[in-house]
């Protein structure tokens, strides 16, 4: 059933946080006193090791109604077939990648079952990599939640609405905007307007953070306070609840004779949270060239070799270009880094057709890519004035790692994607 009243929230990223459903449920001075209030049970969610330095160390106490080792054993998950990704025998070829956006979903599909995995590297026993995954759901999640066990999960919804129910609060997620669920957290989709598209992507490795803005100062790109995080909020129902786990890249089930969105009250700095894409401040050129994508990274997550991300979820939002003698558009490029695009909403400025919104890209390690041929002479032709890039939000999920694509995936790609990049005339030399 779909909550009838609006959540709240607390504002700024990775902050501590303390709040209560019930007035007294959450305890002062301590974290796991003697005897909790209520007959409340005190449980410690760690998303990180204990002994991480202080200002990497995530963590949160929580007041349940039970505790969360209250369950049977868990059994094979028979369903989400395409949330279990196999790459096949085939090697990774070198060739870059699109697919048109995911398929109407059958009725009665909600968000786990609507789930396909597109691509991923590494495993989720390294404790390292990334997968992105399209959802189509058609349902919401009645009798049941979700949790993974292998990664936090960055939400995107393209199409319709979503309400996640969550461990440790409610919130609210539309397009445009994106939420992120913490490595072990259990939550329930429900889809206020009974249909919902969009993009997952699970993180392996180092938990995703701000990124540091070095020279550019305090401020810009994503701020702080931008970020909200659910207040406390609790479900109390006595009925048969299945827990479906995402554990060592298998789907497992179990039922449960309660829900387990049953935590009164919590405070700590591992918590839900959503942000509003609009509010990214983007930083641009003022004079010429156009500066590297990284000035757009929303949030890294970083890998053993400094500056070299595990992953950066990167945005490519509506902005001004003003460059003087400056190819606008993304450049022509090849990279040590891997890069997987999807599209929220309009046109993406390097490619003049062929990528629709809830479509994905694909380009590995040193693949060659960048405009297609028509974006390529207008932007050369173009008579250089300020103009507002509008009505657009592109997103890139770039990875030290050489993306693995689903074998189911790989045969539903694009089969002219090459041809972007054909009939470019050749230089004329002197």
């Amino acid at each position: 059933m779909l909550s009838t009243s609006s959540p709240a929230y607390l504002s700024g990223f990775g902050g501590h946080f303390a709040t209560e459903a019930v007035p007294g449920a959450l305890p002062h001075g301590r974290n796991s006193p003697q005897r909790p209030a209520f007959g409340l049970y005190t449980e410690q969610l760690s998303g990180t090791a204990f002994t991480m330095p202080r200002h990497e160390n995530r963590r949160s106490w929580l007041y349940r109604m039970r505790p969360s080792a209250d369950h049977r054993p868990f059994t094979r998950y028979e369903g989400a077939e395409r949330f279990r990704c196999d790459a096949g025998d085939q090697p990774l070829a070198p060739n870059r990648l699109r697919w048109d956006p995911a398929a109407e979903p059958a009725p009665g599909t909600d968000f786990v079952d609507g789930l396909t995995t597109m691509v991923f590297n590494r495993s989720p026993a390294d404790l390292e990599g990334v997968a992105v995954s399209v959802y189509a759901a058609s349902a919401s999640m009645d009798g049941r939640v979700f949790v993974s066990a292998d990664g936090e999960l960055l939400i995107l919804p393209q199409q319709g609405r979503l309400e996640l129910l969550t461990e440790l609060g409610r919130l609210e997620v539309e397009p445009g905007q994106i939420a992120l669920l913490p490595r072990g957290i259990r939550f329930r989709v429900m889809l206020p307007d009974g249909t919902a598209r969009g993009y997952v992507c699970e993180n392996y490795g180092a938990p995703f953070r701000l990124p540091d803005l070095g020279p550019i100062g305090a401020n810009g790109l994503a701020n702080p306070r931008d970020f909200e995080t659910p207040v406390a909020w609790f479900e109390d129902r006595d009925e048969p609840t299945e827990v479906v786990q995402k554990y060592g890249g298998q789907l497992w089930t179990t039922t449960l004779d309660h829900s387990p969105l049953d935590v009164v009250a919590w405070h700590g700095n591992l918590a839900p949270w959503r942000y509003d894409l609009s509010t990214f401040n983007a930083i641009g050129t003022v004079s010429f060239d156009h500066p590297d994508p990284s000035i757009f990274t929303v949030l890294t997550s970083p890998s053993s070799v400094v500056g070299r991300a595990n992953a950066d979820f990167v945005i490519f939002p509506p902005r001004w270009m003003v460059g003087e003698d400056t190819f606008r558009p993304p450049w022509f490029h090849r990279n040590v880094m891997s890069e997987c695009m999807g599209l929220l909403t309009g046109e993406y400025d390097a490619k003049a057709e062929g990528f629709s919104p809830g479509g994905m890209s694909l380009h590995n390690i040193m693949t060659g890519h960048g405009p297609d041929v028509d974006t390529w002479r207008r932007a050369s032709e173009a008579e250089l004035k300020p103009v507002k890039i509008g009505g657009t939000m592109a997103f890139m999920v770039e990875s030290c790692w050489p993306y693995q694509v689903c074998a189911e995936a790989l045969g539903r790609a694009q089969p002219d994607y090459d041809l972007a990049w054909a009939d470019f005339p050749k230089a004329r030399l002197p």
